[in-house]
């Protein structure tokens, strides 16, 4: 499916809803399309984890890290598995590391920066509840669509 976030919001008008522009493309890809899964997790990166070994059918996980700079929530091993499951990318509001591993794959990751500081693991995290950044609220299911332009959020009327 090729398509431009500048036409969809042509197309759309406020029907697109329009993500503040604070993320930085760190993936080997800057666009990516499909139905959200939201997860939201506080500098412990145990369901990313667990979501990353399991079919991504296409979608893409949205991560509320809170914006927290002091440790990263994802990095080469989870965006590998990523990969291997069928992702369509990574929407994360938070930071990542390994960043010369991930410009190589091929997977979209959009997240506020790196970190080299790797997360805890508490096995803490909600999975599919809404949340909440960048100036509007994401729902599992919702539809993103994201390229170098930007992250929009349409879902069907």
């Amino acid at each position: 499916m090729t398509f431009k976030t500048t036409d969809l919001c042509d197309e759309h008008g406020e029907q697109a809803r329009v993500l503040q522009p604070i993320f930085q493309d760190l993936g080997g890809r800057s666009d990516f399309v499909g139905l959200a899964l939201t997860v939201k997790c506080f500098e412990d990166n145990s369901r990313i984890k667990e979501l990353s070994l399991q079919p991504g059918e296409g979608r893409v996980l949205v991560v509320d890290g809170g914006g927290s700079d002091r440790c990263a929530l994802l990095g080469d091993i989870i965006a590998e598995d990523l990969v291997k499951n069928g992702w369509a990318g990574a929407l994360i509001y938070g930071y990542v590391r390994d960043k010369a591993v991930l410009a190589e794959l091929p997977l979209a990751i959009k997240a506020l920066g790196a970190s080299p500081r790797k997360s805890v693991k508490r096995n803490e995290g909600q999975v599919g509840d809404p949340v909440e950044f960048a100036g509007h609220q994401i729902r599992t299911g919702d539809r993103l669509y994201a390229d170098a332009d930007g992250v929009i959020i349409l879902n069907a009327q």
